[in-house]
């Protein structure tokens, strides 16, 4: 009887732990369904922009001949959505993630919110990569360019982000504490800097090379290829697997990395990680689209509003949403204008640019010095 009784007081004390009701705070559930939305949320957009423009054909019809019926669309429409909108929505799907979760990872890492890969140079610095292969591919860097083939010019643009980054860090770090004045204004000088080396090889480019250069510098998907995306996809989504890895540690290191490395987390490690992804993300995405500015500091603030900062989940939250809504500012760049079409990052910049303003006001008491 009295074993029956512990039995019955153990099963209580079990499922007690399961009812026990979270703590003030705790936004797990809501984050989780957040996730699931912008599943769904991400599969309406690339739906809606491989079906936006002159081909008549609807969802439903694109959806019917993926499922194997081979009269919903004509062979003009299969080959406007399968060979020119798919690749386009789906290279815009990776970049949108990769610079939204490189906002998210460098704001973990810099404790701040202000940081960017745009805003700090280190997409700059890619583009200084991506521009020297452009522009001396078939001279100084043809044996490089020969070496790698389609690789080349996102594996310039990672080493201009890799270098930019590190520069970065360096400058605005000292005795383990990151100074985010300091990391502004590097960002700024390292950013004119790298413009000021992409001018001289702007200078040196010929005409076919000056106009690809000019539309390419303003962000763009309009160039976007099966092609392109087997050439950055593989960086890009290395970078994404390399997130589960990341979150454990970013989210100890806001308490700062002598707390974190208390805590049993690999500070240097996370650092080198967290960098190379950056780099990564960064410079294959610049290279196939060019100047893209803002998805990293849009996507990863409105995120922490409303899911918090749990980078658990804010790091795949910040690659669903960022991925989503370059798809929707994609549709809109060649929609607005029809028959020409808006560079996209004339888009981002008209967004993000007053948000980046209103996080300014916002954060202002804590960046005076």
């Amino acid at each position: 009887m009295a074993v029956s009784e512990a039995m019955m007081e153990n099963r209580r004390s079990f499922s007690a732990a399961f009812r026990r009701p979270r703590q003030a705070g705790d936004r797990t559930e809501l984050a989780l369904l957040g996730i699931a939305f912008l599943v769904v949320a991400s599969v309406f957009a690339l739906l809606f922009s491989i079906t936006t423009g002159a081909s008549d054909a609807s969802i439903l019809d694109v959806i019917r001949n993926m499922a194997g019926s081979e009269t919903a669309l004509s062979a003009r429409d299969r080959i406007i959505i399968f060979d020119i909108r798919l690749p386009r929505a789906i290279l815009g799907f990776l970049i949108g993630g990769s610079l939204a979760v490189s906002g998210a990872v460098m704001q973990g890492l810099f404790r701040n919110p202000l940081a960017d890969p745009g805003l700090v140079g280190v997409s700059s610095g890619a583009g200084l990569g991506a521009v020297v292969m452009i522009v001396l591919g078939g001279t100084i860097a043809a044996p490089f360019y020969l070496a790698l083939g389609i690789y080349a010019l996102p594996f310039a643009a990672f080493g201009g982000g890799l270098a930019t980054t590190l520069l970065l860090y360096r400058v605005a770090t000292s005795n383990g504490q990151t100074s985010v004045a300091t990391m502004l204004l590097a960002g700024i000088a390292l950013g004119a800097l790298a413009g000021a080396l992409t001018g001289v090889l702007i200078y040196m480019a010929n005409d076919q090379q000056l106009r690809d250069l000019t539309f390419w510098g303003m962000g763009s998907l309009a160039g976007a290829t099966w092609v392109k995306i087997s050439a950055a996809g593989p960086i890009i989504l290395l970078s994404f697997i390399a997130l589960p890895f990341m979150a454990r540690g970013l989210n100890a290191i806001t308490l700062g990395e002598a707390a974190a490395f208390h805590m049993g987390v690999p500070v240097q490690r996370l650092k080198n990680i967290a960098i190379v992804t950056v780099a990564a993300a960064t410079g294959a995405s610049v290279a196939v689209s060019g100047g893209i500015g803002f998805v990293g500091i849009v996507v990863p603030h409105i995120l922490r509003m409303v899911i918090g900062p749990d980078h658990r989940f804010l790091l795949p939250a910040s690659a669903l949403l960022g991925g989503s809504l370059l798809i929707f500012a994609d549709v809109l760049a060649r929609t607005i204008v029809a028959p020409a079409e808006l560079p996209i990052g004339i888009i981002t910049a008209a967004v993000g640019g007053p948000f980046f303003l209103w996080i300014l006001l916002r954060q202002r008491s804590r960046l005076a010095l």
